[in-house]
């Protein structure tokens, strides 16, 4: 198989091994916003520019295709698509990503260029371990210990989290390191040490508790250190380096993304510790942004994986200004923005502790309430509204924001409510929130939308001319032969590999190949027997037309007929026609007996129908 090639220093076992494990769905997940439909998720492709999604990932096939510009693939050609890596540097990156082990020779030449953050990142992993070492198995960890149990942490969190301890001792942390192969120079530049003026280098987060912060892949790239007594600053994390960027990452988002795409809703909080919390209390699609404002790049990265966020910020006035810049943030994102209001003016951590993990789904999750709604209290509070004036700047203000909702209904309901409440006509309403609806919310529904990549398979992808009946049997045909062995057995037997199109037939005979070393389709592990993209994208596009569950045997004997025939026309028709040609004026009676033979050729195909 074309795999042994591409790989050469991976082993094969070791390519299906990691092929098997990445789930393409939560892979591609992270580059594209994808919605259930079905079986299947649809999203925007990635590839080619569209407002209408028509880009298709199968979870059962575990390939992705797009109805639009024909793209497809597999886990692996995707990567490689996308970041435009070779073959082992994606099976390299997920299998990093799975934690599967690979063979040291196969580090690619752009992972040695970048060494550097590479021995960052593997000093981090070192250090997290060792943190957490102190914290749970050593007496300098014990007071740190029971501060987190004093605080309602369980062990399980603990371990979850990874949380750790710093001994309040200069030298631990710089040893450690040293003796793990790292120059202490290095790690003052990755954040984990600082440099003293006698030329001595001290741990930078000695004596706090550690709040490991991972990327999206769960590798640890920077730390947050929390003082146990009063010292200052209270929180102090890692500075930004070669693997850290908290402009780009969500705190907890490795944990978090499989919730996420099961309930489609995020819960952002403002701090760790209310994600922590928040686990405890079984919300486990709970994020936090790294201690910094929402930046578009987290917005973007969130609206990926859903359209509902959830805001849980502190109950204080600052907790409530920060809920509304946030809002506004994901709501220029596309995300459907919710409210949760802490009562009391509590933070989260501190009402979950209180009240109970329940009572806070209940009375604080589950009674968000949408942004706009949220919003209109909110500017109440930011004008006297019995100033006229004050009034119209409300109206204005809250007209923007409600312009801004893409669904109609939602747009209908709080015109409604300022029609109620100022005594004006819904028509004067409307006309003045028309100033700032924005040209995106007059385009296609969304729900439209989705529909319309199912729409697709019955036409050519270059175009809208459809395709011939012959051209479809043979699509839905080698459908079939994917789908089962007895359908690729019947189907080989009837015509062997003699499809028209001779793509088609390079496809039915790597098939007949690929069943005889394997009893069922793996179409990942199919996709790699060829070498062409051309013919990848192509089995990516049949094998993602919807099929009925059961083997239609009138259907498949009818795709066969539509096959002999077309083939039958090419090699005999066509012939028959052109002679009838050469000979209708030098000799009718040939023409005619031609015309003749035509005819009963014809009446015998449709006979056989």
């Amino acid at each position: 198989m074309l795999v042994i090639e591409m790989v050469g220093r991976i082993p094969e076992e070791t390519v299906e091994e990691v092929r098997k494990t990445a789930d393409i769905t939560d892979v591609i997940g992270e580059h594209v916003q994808l919605k259930k439909q079905g079986r299947n998720y649809f999203g925007l492709c990635p590839f080619h520019g569209e407002s209408t999604p028509s880009f298709s990932v199968s979870p059962e096939k575990q390939i992705f295709h797009c109805f639009g510009c024909g793209k497809g693939g597999n886990v692996f050609s995707f990567l490689m698509e996308k970041e435009n890596w070779t073959f082992i540097q994606a099976v390299e990156h997920l299998a990093a990503r799975n934690n599967i082990a690979l063979p040291e020779k196969s580090q690619t030449v752009t992972e040695r260029e970048d060494d550097g953050a590479q021995r960052i990142l593997e000093a981090h992993q070192w250090l997290a371990k060792l943190y957490h070492h102190f914290l749970v198995n050593t007496t300098e960890g014990k007071e740190a210990l029971q501060y987190l149990t004093e605080r309602g942490y369980s062990r399980e969190t603990i371990d979850t989290f990874n949380l750790g301890y710093a001994p309040d001792k200069p030298d631990v942390v710089a040893t450690f390191l040293e003796k793990k192969g790292y120059h202490p120079q290095e790690m003052v530049k990755a954040g984990l040490l600082s440099e003293t003026d006698s030329g001595g280098y001290l741990d930078r987060f000695r004596g706090r508790i550690i709040f490991p912060l991972r990327n999206h892949l769960g590798k640890t790239v920077a730390f947050a250190g929390r003082t146990l007594g009063e010292g200052q600053p209270k929180y102090l994390n890692s500075p930004e380096t070669s693997v850290f960027h908290k402009g780009k990452l969500l705190y907890n988002f490795d944990l978090a993304r499989g919730y996420i795409r099961k309930q489609n809703r995020i819960v952002l909080f403002e701090g760790y510790a209310d994600v922590i919390a928040a686990y405890q209390a079984d919300i486990g699609a709970s994020i936090a942004t790294m201690g910094t404002s929402l930046t578009p790049g987290q917005a973007e990265l969130m609206k990926r994986y859903s359209e509902k966020v959830i805001i849980c910020y502190d109950g204080d006035k600052p907790g409530i200004e920060a809920s509304v810049k946030t809002a506004k943030e994901l709501q220029n994102a596309g995300i459907h923005v919710f409210i949760a209001r802490v009562p009391d003016q509590k933070d989260p951590d501190e009402f979950i502790k209180t009240e109970g993990g329940d009572r806070f789904k209940r009375e604080v999750i589950d009674t968000s309430e949408p942004f706009v709604g949220y919003l209109m209290r909110y500017y109440k509070n930011q004008f006297n509204l019995q100033v006229e004036g004050d009034r119209f700047e409300y109206l204005e203000t809250v007209l923007r924001e409600v312009a801004k909702l893409e669904r109609g209904v939602e747009r209908e309901y709080y015109l409604q409510e300022l029609s109620k409440e100022f005594s004006l006509s819904m028509e004067s309403l409307k006309e003045e929130m028309e100033k700032w609806k924005p040209e995106a919310n007059t385009g296609t529904p969304r729900h439209q939308s989705w529909r319309k990549a199912n729409d697709k398979e019955s036409r050519a992808s270059s175009g809208n001319k459809p395709r011939r009946a012959f051209h479809n049997a043979e699509r839905r045909l080698l459908a079939y032969m994917m789908k089962d062995t007895y359908i690729a057995e019947v189907v080989k037997q009837e015509i062997s590999a003699s499809f028209n199109i001779e793509d088609h037939q390079i496809i039915a005979m790597q098939l007949y190949a690929y069943y005889e070393e394997n009893e069922l389709m793996n179409t990942s592990e199919f996709l790699e027997s060829f070498s062409e993209d051309r013919l990848r994208n192509l089995v990516t596009d049949i094998a993602s037309i919807p099929l009925t569950p059961e083997v239609p045997e009138k259907e498949i004997e009818d795709y066969l007929y539509q096959v002999k025939r077309e083939k039958w026309k090419k090699e005999n028709t066509n012939h028959l026609h052109k002679e009838m040609k050469e000979v209708e004026k030098q000799d009718p009676i040939r023409a005619a007996e031609i015309a003749m033979q035509l005819l009963q050729e014809n009446r015998g195909w449709k006979s056989r129908k």
